[in-house]
């Protein structure tokens, strides 16, 4: 059984994408940007990225107990730690897959960060 969980974003229908999507006890969420924080630091712009997915993981069944990997976007070389300190909050115990690149831009200028999840939930 598939579920598309919303995000709220206008652009969903015109694009055709979910902020997330679960299929069985597998949770993806989309690339997850700062969305409402574009002219924070990128401490505060990763833990924004952080309060979007934990909502749409709740809405999926799933916490951050449950990801296994993470996918990490960065503007700027120079904020891997930074970013990584902040994914280390999370998951410090968990310690999913995590892999981090440095990309030319995102879609919004003013983003610096970007963070794709993958969640799987236990079976009852």
């Amino acid at each position: 059984m598939r579920q598309n969980i919303s995000g709220g974003s206008p652009f969903e229908p015109i694009i055709g994408f979910s902020r997330a999507v679960r299929v069985g006890n597998t949770v993806h969420l989309a690339g997850t940007g700062p969305v409402g924080s574009d002219n924070e630091d990128v401490t505060g712009q990763t833990r924004r990225i952080f309060a979007i997915a934990e909502k749409a993981l709740a809405e999926a069944g799933a916490s951050f107990h449950d990801v296994v990997r993470t996918r990490m976007y960065l503007t700027r070389v120079e904020d891997w730690e930074t970013v990584g300190r902040v994914h280390g909050e999370f998951f410090g115990n968990v310690r999913p897959a995590a892999t981090m690149v440095v990309v030319a831009a995102l879609l919004n200028p003013n983003w610096r960060i970007e963070i794709e999840f993958d969640a799987v939930v236990p079976e009852p």
